[in-house]
């Protein structure tokens, strides 16, 4: 039986960890689905998104091949900020995934206008 798992996002500029307000945040399971579509808050951040994951029993002994977590991609976006793309995030039943995304302005870029970010987390070590 399937369990929930939630993935949070954190938006914020420069080191200072200054929150992003309005940040275009896209959830879609690895086949480009979109699970859910968000604006970030003055403080930066979502409210958790349920994902869909499997059971807690599942992943505390998970058969040979099978994983213990769902994979989720994540992209976000920001008019003025470079794109940031996460890949392979990976959400775990009854656990709140909290993805960080520091988002730089363009200006500090100005030859990479059109390029994005990205990060692929690699599989766990279970």
């Amino acid at each position: 039986m399937p369990s929930i798992g939630y993935i949070q996002v954190r938006a914020y500029t420069s080191y200072a960890r200054l929150p992003l307000k309005d940040v275009a945040v896209t959830v879609t399971s690895p086949d480009g689905t979109a699970i859910a579509m968000r604006l970030t808050d003055r403080s930066g951040m979502i409210a958790p998104i349920e994902i869909p994951v499997p059971d807690k029993n599942e992943s505390q002994q998970p058969e040979p091949g099978e994983k213990p977590f769902t994979n989720v991609n994540l992209y976000a976006r920001l008019m003025g900020f470079e794109r940031v793309d996460a890949e392979d995030l990976q959400v775990f039943a009854d656990t709140v995934t909290v993805q960080d995304l520091e988002m730089i302005p363009l200006s500090e870029l100005p030859n990479q206008f059109d390029q994005s970010v990205q990060y692929r987390t690699p599989p766990q070590n279970l």
